[in-house]
C-alpha cells in the first residue's frame, strides 16, 4: 500500500470529492490499491490496482505490491532513459550527416541513409562529397563498429578528419584519419572507402580500409565490382599502410559507394551479395543519379526488421 502520508491524501481526495459513491458505481469496482511509482526519489506515475470484489491487504501482500511498484517505476525510468538517449542519437546523427551534398558540373550525385530498425540502436554510417575545386571532388563511405550514442559520436570525428585531410593522395587521408582514431582510442574501428575524382581528365583513384569494394557500371551497361584492397580498419595500428588504385570514369560511368547494411542478407555469402548488387545495378537501365539510388536501396527499405544501417553514395559522370 501507499506510504502513510500518500494514505492520508488519498483518503482526503476520497472525502472532498463531489458524490464519490456515484464514482464508484460507474467504476463497478470494491477495492482499489493505489500504488505511487518512485525512481531514485522522483514520481514518475501511479500504479492503480482494482477488485471487482471488497479486498483486504494482508501485511505480506503490502509488502508484495510495493515490491512490485518499485520494478514497475525502474522500469518506466529505464524507458524513458532510453527514449532520451535515442532521440540524442538520432539528433547527433542527423546532425553530422550532410544536409546537402555539393554539385559539380560533370557529376550527378545521389545519396540515401536508411537507418536500421527501431531496436536496433543508432549506427555510426557516413557519407560525404567534398568540392575541392571546380573540376576534382572527394567523396567518403564509412562505417563505425558498433550501434550506440559513441559509434554516432566517432562517425562524426572520422568525417571531420577526412574533411581536413581531403585533397592528399587517398592512401595519405586514410593514413592519416587512421592516426587520428588510434590516437583517440575510442574503443570502437571504423571502415572507410574514400575516392578522389578527377572530372576533367575523368578518372578516380581510390584507398579502403577494410570497407566493402565499390560498384562500377561502365558507359556500356556492364557493372563490376571493384577489387580494391581492403587493408586494415581505420583505429586498429596506428603504423599502417593503405594502397591507392586508379580507375577511368568515361562519361556514363557510375560508381557506387554502400555499407554493409545494403548487401548483408543472413545465409548468404557477402561476395555473393555484392554481384548482385552490381547486377542490379547492370539492369537498372538509364537512369540519374537518384533513380538509381532508389533502385539500389528498394530491397531494403521494404524490410522493417534490418539489423543495420544503410548508406549509399551514386556518383554519375557527365
Amino acid at each position: 500500500m501507499p506510504r502513510p502520508r500518500h494514505t492520508r491524501l488519498l483518503r482526503r481526495l476520497l472525502r472532498t470529492a463531489p458524490r464519490p459513491p456515484s464514482l464508484i458505481r460507474l467504476d463497478d469496482m470494491a477495492a482499489w490499491c493505489f500504488l505511487p511509482l518512485l525512481a531514485s526519489g522522483v514520481p514518475v506515475g501511479t500504479l492503480v490496482l482494482a477488485y471487482d470484489r471488497p479486498h483486504t491487504f494482508a501485511p505480506s501482500e503490502r509488502a508484495l505490491l510495493t515490491s512490485l511498484a518499485g520494478l514497475v517505476a525502474q522500469a518506466l525510468d529505464r524507458a524513458r532513459l532510453y527514449d532520451v538517449n535515442q532521440s540524442l542519437a538520432h539528433t547527433l546523427q542527423a546532425g553530422l550527416l550532410p544536409h546537402r551534398l555539393p554539385r559539380l558540373d560533370g557529376l550527378d550525385v545521389a545519396a540515401r541513409y536508411l537507418p536500421a530498425g527501431r531496436h536496433a540502436g543508432i549506427g555510426g554510417d557516413l557519407y560525404d562529397l567534398i568540392r575541392l575545386d571546380d573540376t576534382t571532388a572527394a567523396a567518403a563511405i564509412g562505417d563505425v563498429q558498433g550501434h550506440s550514442v559513441r559509434a554516432a559520436a566517432l562517425m562524426g570525428q572520422v568525417r571531420t578528419a577526412v574533411h581536413a585531410t581531403a585533397g592528399a593522395p587517398p592512401a595519405e587521408v586514410l593514413a592519416r584519419t587512421n592516426r587520428l582514431l588510434t590516437d583517440l582510442d575510442p574503443g570502437l574501428f571504423t571502415s572507410c572507402l574514400y575516392v578522389h575524382l578527377d572530372l576533367a581528365r575523368h578518372r578516380a583513384r581510390l584507398a579502403c580500409a577494410g570497407h566493402p569494394p565499390p560498384v562500377l557500371r561502365r558507359p556500356d551497361g556492364h557493372a563490376e565490382v571493384l577489387r580494391v584492397p581492403p587493408n586494415l580498419l581505420l583505429g586498429v595500428d596506428a603504423a599502417a599502410e593503405y594502397t591507392c588504385t586508379h580507375v577511368d570514369l568515361p562519361p556514363g560511368s557510375v560508381l557506387v559507394l554502400y555499407t554493409d547494411g545494403l548487401v548483408e542478407v543472413p545465409g548468404t555469402d557477402l561476395l555473393d551479395s555484392v554481384d548482385a548488387l552490381a547486377a542490379r545495378l547492370a539492369d537498372a537501365g538509364d537512369l540519374d543519379a537518384d533513380g538509381l539510388a532508389d533502385v539500389l536501396v528498394d530491397d531494403v527499405r521494404r524490410s522493417a526488421h534490418r539489423s543495420d544501417d544503410v548508406a549509399v553514395l551514386v556518383l554519375r559522370t557527365l
